[in-house]
This record gives C-alpha cells, structure tokens and sequence, in this order.
C-alpha cells in the first residue's frame, strides 16, 4: 500500500507540470472564453434585439457555442488543463456596454461585435488547426472552424439585411 501512495504522489506533479506545459494551453483558455463570451451574448441578444435574424442567430451561438464549450471542457479536463469559467475581462466589459444599448443600436453594436469576434476566432482556429502541437487540440479546431465560418457568413448576411456596414474581413 506504502509503494502505492509513493507512485500516485509520483504522479501528481507530472500531471499538473504536463498541464503546465500544455504547448496549446493558451488555445484552450482563448477558446474557453470566447465560447462563453458568445453564449452570454447570444442570450442578450434573445433578450435585447428587436430583429428576428439577431434573435434567431444569438440563439443559434447559445446552442453551437455551449456544445462546442461543453466538448473543449472534456478534451481540457482529460489533459488537466483549467478553463477558465467566464469570459476575458474585455469580453465582459463589451457585455456590459452592449446591456445599456437597446433597439436598433444595439442590434448594430451586437452584429458589428460577432463579425469581429467570429474573425478573430476563425484565425485562432485555422492557426491551431494547422500548427497547434496538441493533436486533439488541432482536431478540435479543425471540427469546430466549418461552424465559425457558418456563424460569420450568417452574421454578414443579417448584417447586409439590418443595413450594418461593416468591414470586408475577406
């Protein structure tokens, strides 16, 4: 029994230092908090919008992001990686300015806010699907980006329909 608890407490470092030195680390935790920082926003969106397409889509991030956070969850937890449990300190102060706005502008504060965030992240996902060293962390990337790439070609549409001019991220 000694040898035993000898060997597990071997191990604990091992886990917690393989964590550490998770080379996509960093994925993981920006993944974590946009996934979050889109589903928050998404349910504000239901809430807040007066259009349709805006209420349609913010459910559409709640649903694909809270599936996408829940599998990120699992693949992290079975490396010892923590995500964190909120969105980035920005993505939270762009929630809070976003709760203050109401009707037509916060529909084109919102659908300006998720081409630029689905930008972004679809860069973050092409990088790591592409060169990320984690092999399921790429995988996930890689299953994840047809779905960002959906979400950004919606957003543009309804923000072509709501009269939104937005940057040509092309």
């Amino acid at each position: 029994m000694k040898s035993l608890v000898i060997a597990l407490t071997a191990l604990v470092p091992v886990a917690v230092f393989g964590a550490a030195s998770n080379p996509d680390a960093s994925f993981f935790k920006k993944a974590a908090e946009g996934g979050l920082a889109e589903v928050e926003l998404g349910n504000l969106a239901q809430k807040k919008s007066e259009n349709q397409s805006v209420k349609d889509f913010g459910a559409m991030m709640v649903t694909d992001h809270s599936a996408a956070n829940d599998k990120l969850k699992a693949l992290a937890a079975s490396k010892n990686i923590t995500l964190p449990s909120s969105p980035s300190v920005g993505q939270m102060a762009t929630k809070t300015k976003l709760e203050v706005e109401s009707g037509k502008t916060f529909d084109k504060a919102y659908i300006k806010g998720m081409i630029d965030d689905h930008v972004k992240d679809i860069r973050e996902f092409k990088k790591e699907a592409a060169s990320g060293q984690d092999p399921e962390a790429k995988a996930f990337a890689a299953a994840t980006l047809p779905t960002l790439e959906g979400h950004l070609t919606k957003i543009e549409a309804i923000a072509k329909d709501a009269g939104v001019k937005t940057h040509n991220h092309s």
